[in-house]
């Protein structure tokens, strides 16, 4: 064996090694994977990262981890892929555009539809492929020559397509319903969509005066201003205190409409003062209750939250301005008891974090209970496995009280709305992936698209397919699909892993995962989420830039429960960073004393996982050279091997990786190199030492896959 060990630096330099071997496996087209019948396919995809993005501490720890299992796979002999991509994440990147625009003095309506979506696509191509690079400094082996976009021309012909499909079968409607509003963002926003956090704010006790009468009924809110748009006031009908008044009218307090008392069993007589003041067109409970009641909705807001002329007095007033002057007009007139400190569950946009309103709008909804249902049968049944398994029963109670599904978005960058309206208000709207050339209900040409988008999850729920090229059938897709597992956070289970999984049973009638790995969020050492407001964010190229790519990921995974939040202090990667140089150290020491030295390679090829089974004195084999200590780590090794393989297979990341660290640090470096290193230099007995430096470097490239 001849080397030259004079090349090896004596310290660790990530930065010398880490760029330098990635582009070697690129360029070597290592990562890609075909198409090949007589291999068993492994496949993920990745949560595609938004075009916005770059790279945070959770890309780098769901990242790492799909990365260890494809690695894993790929060197266990399977036809191993990581499909790899981006999301055009519509408010997020309209946002980024909008501002740019800002700076300029202009806005997308006065440039223009046409004009906004070339400045978003300019963007998109100067600024939308950093998060893949990023990935790659990461040390990502996805097949990179596979990059799908959610917003590129198959996939675009997908999400028309499955449009259509579900409009025609009565899956799809346009309904004028309550929906969450973000008045910064102009636009719809789903369920999930909506982040709800605890605010300190007021319960307001508010007089009704009963008609007729000099008696009131004080009913308690938590949102003022949304009274002017208030059309009854419910109480249960079984409460004492107001079963006798159901039936009369209250006096609106300063708008002064008469309004009905009404009884319904959902009021809950212990808030407040168990009456409560239904306003549909701004409360999704009061929305549902007016249904019941047959009660007309009264919108008292514009799209931007500033009250309308419904609002009165109040008109043209930001809400919460409007909630100051009202409550200062309800106390000059007596009519406000008093206002007690609250705390409540308040909506905000996930995008711009502005409170989001309910409010009564025309959208687009996909009706879901007909879709949920086989994907509540697939992991009943245990078709698809959560891991940890607690997240199998969060998944299943929110399928089974699923509601409708919000898709249309108003704003401009996203998949259009595959409908068509003709002039002739009487006639049906018309989905189609092409304009048609003429309405076929009454054959006039004059047609105007729908100008809303629809949401981006609409796109990326079709992600385990439509990257494979569906709705055409090709073998990639029949040989890839299904995929083998997915790894993602506990957040988007309802955005994303639910839809899928219903997706893919619509669409292509078989699961689009058999496993699901949810791990936890990345939080700083006191536990508190990082956020770049709180400025208790740790950059990840950082610490690359710092502590190398190998320390990054082995530190993340050492400190990774399955499932459970990872706790992050910068200090906590120097174990990476040490169990770096402690390899370097070791195989540079190793290599020196093999070079130019006898080095017994026979005995590499004997050594297998029955190697200790052999008898001792076996003829024809040369294993009869190995010494105790040479078998206690062949051993050990196995051991290890074996237990790294079934932590993996069971996804716990933290105890293969201890195993790893245990095995190289203390019995490999600490036992075995300390008991073989006086023997290296024995002259006296060579081939004891030759079968040492067999024995070392078999167990350093066993231990380095």
């Amino acid at each position: 064996m001849t080397m030259n060990v004079e090349e090896i630096a004596k310290a660790y330099n990530p930065k010398d090694t880490e760029d330098k071997w990635y582009q070697v496996w690129e360029e070597e087209g290592y990562f890609q994977a075909k198409e090949d019948g007589a291999k068993q396919p492994f496949t993920i995809v990745i949560p595609p990262p938004n075009v916005t993005g770059i790279l945070h501490m959770g890309h780098a720890l769901n990242n790492t981890i799909q990365d260890i299992l494809i690695r894993y796979h790929r060197m266990a002999g399977e036809n191993a892929l990581w499909m790899p991509g981006t999301d055009h994440a519509g408010i997020a990147t309209q946002n980024v555009v909008e501002r740019k625009l800002a700076a300029e003095g202009k806005t997308r309506e006065t440039i223009g539809r046409e004009k906004f979506i070339k400045e978003v696509w300019q963007w998109k191509e100067e600024y939308g492929s950093t998060i893949i690079r990023q990935l790659k400094k990461l040390g990502c082996s996805c097949d990179w020559p596979r990059e799908r976009f959610t917003m590129d021309e198959g996939l675009s012909l997908a999400v028309s397509q499955v449009f259509i499909q579900l409009y025609e079968k009565g899956l799809i409607i346009r309904d004028n319903y309550i929906i969450n509003w973000c008045p910064r963002c102009q636009t719809a926003l789903s369920d999930e969509e909506s982040e709800h956090e605890n605010l300190g704010g007021h319960l307001y006790y508010i007089k009704y005066p009963i008609e007729d009468s000099h008696d009131e009924i004080i009913v308690a809110t938590t949102r003022p201003e949304t009274m002017l748009g208030d059309v009854a006031v419910a109480v249960h009908p079984e409460d004492e205190r107001y079963k006798d008044l159901i039936g009369k009218n209250l006096i609106l307090p300063v708008v002064k409409r008469p309004i009905p008392i009404i009884g319904d069993e959902r009021v809950d007589k212990e808030f407040g003062t168990g009456a409560v003041k239904v306003t549909p067109a701004h409360d999704p409970n009061d929305f549902l209750m007016g249904q019941r009641h047959g009660l007309t909705p009264i919108v008292v807001m514009n799209p931007d939250a500033t009250m309308n002329e419904q609002a009165g007095d109040y008109e043209g007033m930001d809400r919460f301005e409007c909630r100051k002057a009202l409550v200062l007009d309800l106390e000059q007139r007596h009519l406000l008891e008093k206002k007690e400190p609250h705390q409540h569950s308040v909506g905000h946009c996930y995008r711009c974090h502005t409170v989001i309103e309910p409010y009564i709008s025309d959208q687009w909804f996909v009706k879901m209970k007909a879709l949920a249902q086989p994907a509540i049968k697939a992991v009943e049944e245990g078709r698809i496995k959560f891991y940890p398994p607690r997240w199998k029963k969060v998944y299943l109670e929110w399928m089974y009280n699923i509601r409708n599904w919000c898709i249309s978005r108003q704003i401009w960058w996203g998949h259009r709305i595959p409908v068509w309206y003709c002039q002739n208000n009487d006639c049906k709207p018309i989905a189609s992936i092409e304009k048609p050339k003429a309405c076929p209900n009454c054959k006039k040409k004059k047609l105007t698209q729908d100008p809303d988008v629809l949401d981006t999850w609409f796109s990326s729920w079709l992600w385990p397919f439509s990257t494979f090229g569906w709705p055409e059938e090709n073998t990639d897709l029949n040989y890839f699909y299904p995929t083998s597992v997915l790894v993602t956070a506990p957040e988007i289970i309802f955005f994303w892993v639910a839809r899928m999984i219903m997706a893919g049973l619509e669409f292509r009638g078989e699961i689009p995962f058999k496993d699901v790995y949810i791990h936890g969020t990345v939080r700083d050492d006191k536990g508190t989420k990082m956020s770049k407001s709180l400025g208790n964010v740790i950059d990840p190229l950082e610490i690359i830039e710092d502590y190398g790519t190998d320390a990054l990921r082995f530190s993340l995974m050492a400190i990774t429960s399955v499932g459970q939040d990872v706790f992050l202090s910068r200090d906590k990667f120097e174990l990476g960073r040490n169990f770096a140089n402690k390899i370097w150290n070791a195989s540079r020491f190793i290599l020196m004393n093999v070079a130019d030295k006898p080095f017994n390679k026979n005995i590499l090829s004997s050594f297998t996982r029955s190697t200790l089974d052999l008898p001792e004195n076996q003829a024809n084999t040369p294993l009869n050279t190995l010494s105790l200590a040479d078998k206690w780590i062949l051993s050990r090794l196995s051991q290890a091997m074996d237990q790294v393989t079934e932590s993996l297979n069971k996804y716990r990341f933290n105890e293969a990786t201890s195993l790893l660290y245990d095995f190289f640090w203390h019995e490999f470096c600490d036992w075995y190199l300390e008991m073989v290193k006086s023997l290296l230099y024995d002259q006296q007995n060579e081939d004891q030492a030759a079968t040492a430096r067999a024995v070392l470097c078999y167990v350093l490239e066993k231990s380095l896959r």
